[in-house]
């Protein structure tokens, strides 16, 4: 473990070895292993941390206890927060360590040039995630009011339709990918209809989500590409406005300028887009692998919500979010922070940290205490969106496909990994082939068009003795028609009205409907 006040990312004092110290010297493989720099830090990037962020995150919190210093790409020093309470605090304390990342000495000395990799997420702008004080508080104030104006019930009926047409372009097929072509496309799908801009969805949009934030060497290319077509859509409804999210944060009071408007509409994307691909692919794996899981959900011990919460512990869509700048000298976690410092909020690592805890396998159904939207004056205003459009699609999903199985074992699941996300590559499954349901409908496990041959009740009543006799289940004569007689028979495909459910069952499926948001 480091000597506490240590320092060593910032740039007045180096602790640490020299440069040609052999035990520090190592080099990194694609296999495991040390991964240390020549400077005796671990980095953040590459292979190991591509390969294994959770094993990563222990051996720093073994090495260096809740706070890690640790380098970001191109050997940027900057220190990893990895305790439940320390990343609290950090988040929760402005006061001490700031958004604003034009505080970061790096960038101040030029050792961070405009076009680092990681640019397109710490560059500064004028948005809430950016902003403290007095200006964050009018810039949040104008997306968590234009997020309050969201029809709920609305999106849940997008989120359902959005999901029958994308299992509708596999259903036949008897085997898909559920992240290329489900949990890639469906957030994409429901976040630009509530932004206002359906006509611009496409594969292109979707691939440049997501690599913008990857710090890879496209990430400022696609920034543009997404830039543009938000800076389109701000135009247009500034000239003509609409009941969209675009348009509420046009109008709102706050008086966003249109570069304001368009960074904040560029961060609600990413952030909900991201996080929420990783949540829907993270829980499909769970229930297709951990048979305790799936014998839970499909028994009634624990609803999607719930199954969702829980991967929001296990496995968190974002694993660590950059940055915070340290406002002065200070400590946190037995570290000397100096004024300058970049810091990064280990989400992954304070959620399994021991301390809070200490047995990873126990569930932790009901406690939502985990970091998986951060925490403070910039935890995410959109989360319950998220929620929303993964509980929902994969609710639509199995109850499309009941039978869904992976169709290879779990082992070969492959990751791929960057500074703040990682996500499956495939999730591969094998099911019964069916033909494709109407999309403006609700989800339902058996076609639409094959309506059925004949009505099961699953209680029925005793049978009077003066009743003639008749089949073994003889439905409660109709209340105007003589005692014995047989009731009359139905048109095809309709219920009796007798054989409606009873009141109780009705009411609950009203809830279910409510619920599901059709």
């Amino acid at each position: 473990m480091t000597t506490p006040y240590s320092h060593r990312p910032g740039t007045d004092d180096h602790a640490g070895p020299p440069p040609g110290c052999p035990a520090h010297g190592l080099v990194a493989d694609a296999f495991g292993g040390d991964h240390l720099a020549p400077s005796g830090l671990r980095r953040l990037y590459g292979p190991e941390a591509e390969n294994d962020p959770m094993g990563l995150y222990e051996k720093l919190r073994a090495e260096h206890g809740s706070v890690a210093p640790v380098l970001l790409h191109g050997d940027v020093p900057a220190w990893l927060v990895l305790g439940h309470s320390e990343n609290l605090h950090m988040t929760r304390t402005p006061s001490q360590f700031s958004r604003d990342s034009r505080r970061w000495s790096a960038v101040n000395d030029g050792s961070v040039p405009p076009d680092h990799p990681l640019a397109p997420i710490f560059t500064w702008q004028p948005i809430c995630v950016f902003a403290d004080g007095a200006d964050h508080e009018r810039l949040r104030g104008a997306v968590t009011d234009s997020i309050g104006r969201i029809d709920h019930r609305g999106v849940r009926r997008f989120i359902n339709r959005y999901s029958n047409r994308l299992v509708n372009d596999f259903c036949q097929d008897g085997k898909a990918d559920l992240v290329s072509r489900f949990a890639e496309h469906l957030p994409m799908m429901v976040m630009i209809q509530i932004l206002g801009m359906p006509e611009e969805y496409s594969e292109r949009l979707v691939q440049a989500a997501r690599d913008m934030i990857k710090g890879t060497e496209t990430a400022v290319e696609s920034n543009e590409y997404v830039m543009g077509a938000l800076n389109r859509l701000v135009a247009r409804r500034r000239a003509a406005p609409r009941e969209d999210f675009a348009s509420w944060l046009v109008e709102h009071p706050a008086g966003l300028t249109d570069a304001e408007v368009a960074q904040h509409l560029r961060l609600v994307l990413i952030a909900a887009y991201e996080t929420t691909a990783n949540l829907i692919a993270n829980v499909l794996r769970m229930v297709l692998t951990d048979p305790r899981f799936r014998a839970q959900l499909s028994g009634g011990h624990m609803t999607l919500p719930e199954a969702v919460e829980q991967t929001l512990w296990d496995e968190p869509p974002f694993t660590t979010i950059f940055g915070r700048w340290a406002v002065g000298d200070t400590e946190l976690g037995g570290q000397r922070i100096k004024a300058g410092d970049a810091l990064v909020v280990g989400i992954a690592a304070a959620n399994v940290d021991p301390v809070v805890r200490p047995d990873v396998n126990a569930s932790m159904q009901g406690n939502r205490a985990h970091l998986a939207f951060s925490g403070g004056p910039h935890e995410c205003p959109g989360q319950d969106i998220g929620r929303a459009i993964a509980d929902t699609g994969i609710d639509a999903l199995l109850l499309r496909l009941p039978d869904i199985q992976l169709a290879v074992p779990e082992e070969d699941l492959r990751w791929s990994a960057s500074l703040m996300s990682r996500h499956l590559q495939e999730l591969p499954v094998t099911f019964a082939a069916r033909p494709p349901q109407d999309v403006a409908g609700p989800p339902s496990a058996t076609p639409r068009h094959a309506p059925r041959t004949e009505w099961q009740v699953e209680s029925p009543r005793p049978v009077p003795a003066q009743a003639a006799p008749g089949p073994a289940v003889v439905p409660p004569p109709v209340p105007t028609a003589p005692a014995g007689a047989q009731p009359a028979a139905s048109p095809a495909g309709q219920i009796p009205q007798q054989r409606r459910p009873a009141a109780p069952a009705r009411a609950w499926q009203a809830v279910v409907r409510w619920w599901r948001g059709y």
